[in-house]
């Protein structure tokens, strides 16, 4: 298939991509703004192949949306581009409706307009993936109870509810007009090519530099941890042999609060790379002020997934977590420009100290 991807520079996106072209036989139209998150050189890869192409451009344009469908001759969309960071979306929730709303919007409306057009073979195979995330749901206490495809939506912070909008948006198309939809919602990610303002590098980061590590609240909130690799790979299915009208949910099982994924990166580095003055990094973890709107618990349950289409995470929080600590070790060259691209924004004085458990690993 040619298959166009939204935000394919981002973090899940670019992972994807890699995915495809290394895995599949698929070609790849990538799609990407390049906004602040997205990192080209995530792609380097793969940008040689000549089954790969991108294209920087904005999901709200509708007329380069649907030029490019019609001229790339478009069989399926992996729609990954949004605003994706909780505490970004409290400061300045505009940014959020407009692309993850909007954005979604304007991208379902060229997609019908280019499906209807297809002739019936490839109409009846054409799909159309909105990725989404498990905030939807709202949050979980701290008991043994999971988010499933049937879980009543609940968000609770702007960047929920605008994914909770799309969300609703995408199975209308389906429902309304036919769009041959599929959705999925994944849990927290995590792996190589992860923003550093993200939760895990964050920590990685600055535990590697000695900075301290400061954990919202007592660090008890509780994410489930997905490789993003993984991730990949059930996205693909979920593209391939997910049934239209139907939703997904994807998780890795390896349930975490905040604080023992931060103990746990403090151990590993520990490990890996001994402070000089032979401090542990634990003595760095520094509890703060919660967050407005902080939500407890996520937990997913991926039995649909395993169940229908075969899929299971490979990687459990202990080796997935191993793999990214020493990715970064030795991939300073990919982050360390990023880093101090930012120092001035949120990577500096202000989020260079953002509380761990403040972000949510997305598109």
């Amino acid at each position: 298939m040619k298959i166009l991807v939204t935000g394919g520079a981002g973090f899940i996106g670019s992972a994807v991509c890699r995915h495809l072209i290394d895995n599949t036989g698929h070609s790849v139209i990538n799609l990407d703004k390049l906004t602040y998150a997205a990192s080209l050189s995530s792609l380097d890869s793969i940008a040689a192949s000549p089954r790969y192409r991108f294209i920087k451009g904005d999901i709200l344009d509708r007329d380069l949306v649907r030029d490019l469908l019609q001229s790339a001759e478009v069989d399926a969309i992996m729609h990954l581009a949004a605003e994706s960071h909780v505490d970004r979306s409290i400061d300045g929730p505009g940014d959020f409706i407009s692309t993850n709303i909007v954005g979604t919007y304007t991208l379902l409306e060229a997609a019908r307009a280019h499906w209807s057009g297809l002739p019936a073979g490839r109409r009846e195979t054409f799909r159309f993936h909105h990725i989404s995330t498990d905030e939807v749901f709202g949050d979980l206490p701290l008991d043994d109870s999971l988010f499933t495809e049937d879980t009543p939506y609940a968000p609770s912070s702007p960047y929920s509810a605008s994914k909770a909008s799309s969300d609703h948006l995408a199975l209308a198309w389906h429902h309304t007009y036919g769009l041959p939809v599929v959705l999925s919602n994944c849990s927290n990610n995590y792996g190589p090519f992860h923003f550093p303002e993200k939760l895990i590098p964050l920590v990685i980061l600055n535990g590697l530099e000695g900075k301290r590590l400061p954990v919202y609240g007592r660090g008890e909130n509780v994410r489930d941890w997905l490789f993003v690799e993984d991730h990949a790979r059930a996205l693909e299915l979920v593209l391939t042999r997910g049934e239209p009208g139907r939703s997904y949910n994807i998780g890795g099982r390896n349930e975490r609060s905040n604080l023992a994924v931060v103990e746990t990166i403090c151990d590993e580095l520990d490990r890996l790379a001994p402070l000089d003055d032979g401090r542990a990094r634990r003595s760095l973890i520094d509890f703060v002020s919660d967050r407005p709107g902080h939500d407890l618990r996520y937990a997913i349950d991926a039995t649909r997934i395993e169940r229908e289409l075969g899929w299971k995470a490979q990687e459990t929080f202990d080796t997935g977590l191993r793999r990214t600590v020493q990715w970064y070790l030795d991939n300073e060259a990919w982050w360390r420009p990023i880093r101090e691209r930012y120092a001035g924004e949120r990577l500096g004085a202000k989020a260079g100290s953002a509380p761990a458990g403040a972000t949510k690993g997305s598109a």
